[in-house]
């Protein structure tokens, strides 16, 4: 699957002038979102009403109205009569914007296409009706841009975790617009297609992730064998295999006191998936001297967690070079076996219920390394092991690649709707 960046022709503008959310360009104007658009409240629910001529329709809630998105897996409904649903339906091309929630997400819009019809709105979910000067696909884009995200966090009262906004502040939000509403178009346009990409690129990235659990399901499991290769497996505990030692107390401090790399116990569960691939921490010399030094190959386990279900996560350590174990980490140092292999099987369904089974303790919870010695994997001869880590480290070379493309997709969207949605770049 072949997936492109966006493509728009740009033209840096070139006359400026001073506006309340900054410099635009003179051919925009600054309006208070009230004068452009409707804003109407919704119908609250009230489960003990009579209701005449009554009929059930959906009911768009807060829930529905996710950070510029609509997620409509779950649609409540609602009796009302057929007044009430002339006077609150949500119609195509209509904004809904949330009257609270997370303050760094208040106000984002989110365009309504008409996807069920008849539907109606919340309370707590304004719907903005664009009048003709204002286009509700460039609305909803302009909800997202920083003069926009100053204005909510301004604006919106906050409580402890959240915040919420009335529908008269949220009429005097301003909005930075283009005069024609042929350029709003072209911008939320230009816009909409990074969001494409950026949702192909997601899409595509999870059905690779899929693709590698089953592979992993099918080839650590001896399910489906790889051409060439006929052995019987054999089943051996973790104390067969190798020798346990532990990582030394590396406090945060010192975790960034240098420049030699080290592996912290919480950063197996955070940053690293069944190999080390990179570091976030680094200690110096001095600190070095009394930590616990890797070698190459090494299988790194998590003593603690917060659940019986994560304890004793892993992560294998396959490059050839200085770097040290942190506290709380069990480490299994194997002969005869492909470390590679190991960081894949240790961390399969099976092995995580053993270890699970061993896990002590309640708000935290440990597994030592007496208990990781008895767990038991089942293991090819180790010209198979290093087959199927192989396949399993090439599908997650391809998922690191389009992570990468998702970031860079990402920062691209970012970049362009600061420059879109201020005028400071025109498209042509």
């Amino acid at each position: 699957m072949e997936l492109n960046e966006p493509s728009a022709k740009y033209l840096v503008q070139g006359g400026l002038q001073q506006t309340e959310i900054g410099p635009i360009p003179l051919d925009w104007q600054v309006e208070p979102l009230a004068k452009v658009a409707e804003i109407r409240s919704g119908i609250a629910k009230n489960v003990n009403a009579v209701i005449a001529d009554a009929i059930e329709v959906p009911y768009l809630r807060v829930a529905n109205v996710q950070d510029g998105y609509l997620d409509l897996q779950e649609i409540s409904t609602i009796r009302i009569n057929r007044e009430d649903l002339r006077r609150y339906s949500v119609l195509p091309f209509d904004v809904l914007m949330n009257e609270g929630g997370d303050i760094d997400k208040l106000g984002r819009g989110a365009l309504w296409r008409g996807q069920i019809q008849p539907c109606v709105h919340q309370n707590h979910v304004f719907v903005v009706r664009c009048k003709p000067a204002l286009a509700p696909q460039f609305l909803s884009a302009w909800s997202a841009s920083p003069p926009a995200r100053r204005y909510f966090l301004f604006a919106g009262k906050q409580t402890t975790n959240l915040a919420s906004i009335n529908k008269t502040s949220l009429g005097q939000l301003p909005v930075a617009m283009p005069r024609l509403r042929e350029e709003q178009e072209r911008i939320a346009q230009a816009l909409a297609d990074a969001d494409a990409l950026i949702e192909s690129l997601e899409q595509l990235l999870s059905k690779k992730r899929q693709i590698k659990q089953g592979a992993m399901q099918d080839l650590l499991t001896g399910q489906r064998r790889l051409p060439g290769f006929q052995a019987e497996w054999c089943t051996v505990s973790l104390g067969e295999i190798g020798t346990f030692l532990k990582g030394s107390g590396i406090t945060r401090e010192q975790a960034q006191s240098g420049a030699i790399p080290c592996v912290r116990y919480g950063e197996i569960y955070t940053t690293h998936t069944d190999h080390v691939r990179s570091f976030e921490s680094g200690i110096s010399p001095a600190v070095a001297a009394t930590a616990t030094p890797l070698r190459q190959g090494d299988i790194l386990f998590a003593g603690s967690g917060e659940t019986k279900e994560d304890i004793g996560k892993c992560v294998a350590f396959l490059d050839d070079f200085e770097a040290y174990a942190g506290g709380d980490i069990v480490i299994l140092r194997p002969r005869a076996f492909d470390s590679r292999y190991l960081g894949y099987a240790l961390n399969a369904a099976e092995v995580n219920r053993q270890k699970a089974s061993k896990g002590q303790g309640d708000a935290v919870v440990h597994i030592s390394a007496a208990a990781l010695a008895q767990i038991t994997v089942r293991a090819p001869e180790i010209a198979e092991q290093t087959a199927i880590a192989t396949i399993l480290s090439d599908m997650d070379t391809e998922i690191t690649a389009l992570e990468a493309r998702l970031t860079k997709a990402h920062q691209l969207k970012q970049g362009m709707a600061q420059a879109l949605l201020t005028g400071r770049i025109r498209l042509v």
